[in-house]
């Protein structure tokens, strides 16, 4: 049986729920979704400028694990762009 899924802290909520592609109507769009945690990570590594521990440290985990959801966030936001795709974050 696996272990429950520990609660990270998130202290950002955004403003826009959808990011999308100009000149599409968004039925039209394949998704990306991309959690809050992921959301949080981006915004700690690459906006506030955190270091990898610090950033887990303020999300609550470890540095491996915020290092994986980093990656998730990344590679979602890349194949959004590149495949133009809609990014939705999820509540």
């Amino acid at each position: 049986m696996a272990r429950p899924r520990k609660k990270r802290q998130t202290h950002f909520n955004p403003k826009a729920l959808h990011f999308k592609p100009q000149g599409i109507p968004l039925k039209e769009l394949k998704i990306e979704f991309l959690n809050k945690e992921e959301l949080e990570s981006v915004r700690l590594k690459y906006v506030e400028e955190m270091d990898q521990t610090l950033a887990a440290e303020k999300m609550g985990t470890s540095q491996s694990t915020f290092q994986r959801i980093l990656k998730s966030a990344l590679k979602k936001i890349a194949v959004a762009i590149t495949e133009g795709k809609a990014i939705e974050i999820e509540e």
